[in-house]
């Protein structure tokens, strides 16, 4: 019997909803809720990004700032323009779309960015309060993934999760996100030995390779009734896939998501409610 698809669309929906009536209440009181994107260069994917996320706060009536910048962006003069957002009292939210160009180093860059407007929760200090569980602002798509668990009830606590990522952006706070759920986190990558055992093992697979000449999550790789939740998302064959053929995974999993439709819409809700809580925040401290 087929498992149950964790529909991302509708999860993200909600989550959309939600944060149309937080938007409505902080106008309310004078505040308007604005997120700024940095793009640099002339990437089609992250263009369509950047342009998905505009349209999406304009769904819930956020407010953004687009900044498009030439594709030979030195350092200094990308500091320079998140410097003067850090500084813009209008601006809430702060993202810079990933992946930079080579001569722009990501760690300097994301630094940069104001803790307080840092809706993408990578800067060092977001990343330090969410290790000592204290993160007002924290990775869209990891927070993503744990409002799906919390959307289907599905309990962590005590669980054996395998997370194949060690990534910044997903890996690393997802596992500090599952450690406060009381789950037991196994984080793999590519050096990893017995993978396929260590998935046959787990209660939950969470996969974000995103590389399909390298790995896919298949059905013999997990048990039955595992839960699967597929982060990844590439172009392979013509086609957007993530680590797994969901069609395949669903009949032996309890729950699982597709690709597309599961994990992607939730980064653009999550994105949504961060700025939503950084204008809150930057309300509560007087800027």
């Amino acid at each position: 019997m087929a498992g149950i698809k964790i529909d991302g669309k509708e999860i993200a929906q909600t989550v959309k909803d939600r944060v149309k009536r937080a938007v409505e209440e902080l106008k309310s009181q004078g505040i308007n809720p604005c997120l700024a994107t940095i793009l640099v260069g002339d990437n089609p994917a992250s263009a369509t990004y950047v342009k998905n996320k505009h349209q999406a706060c304009k769904e819930v009536g956020i407010s953004t700032k687009d900044h498009k910048l030439d594709a030979g962006t030195t350092q200094i003069q990308l500091n320079e323009i998140i410097e003067n957002l850090n500084n813009d009292k209008s601006v809430h939210g702060i993202l810079v779309q990933l992946p930079l160009p080579d001569q722009l180093d990501e760690f300097t860059t994301t630094s940069r960015i104001s803790p307080l407007k840092d809706v993408d929760g990578l800067t060092p200090h977001n990343a330090g309060l969410l290790a000592m569980k204290k993160a007002a602002l924290v990775a869209c798509t990891p927070s993503g993934v744990m409002e799906m668990f919390e959307y289907y009830n599905i309990d962590l606590e005590g669980k054996n999760v395998v997370l194949i990522n060690r990534s910044n952006l997903v890996g690393k706070p997802l596992y500090h996100l599952l450690l406060e759920k009381n789950a037991t986190v196994t984080t793999c990558h590519s050096k990893t030995k017995n993978l396929k055992e260590l998935c046959q093992s787990a209660d939950i697979v969470i996969t974000a390779v995103g590389d399909r000449s390298r790995f896919i999550l298949t059905p013999d790789m997990i048990k039955e009734g595992a839960v699967v939740i597929d982060v990844a998302i590439s172009r392979f064959q013509e086609k957007l896939v993530g680590d797994s053929d969901y069609d395949q995974i669903i009949q032996k999993a309890s729950y699982a998501t597709p690709v597309p439709g599961g994990v992607g819409p939730m980064t653009v809700a999550m994105l949504l409610k961060n700025t939503v809580t950084a204008a809150s925040l930057s309300s509560q401290i007087g800027r």
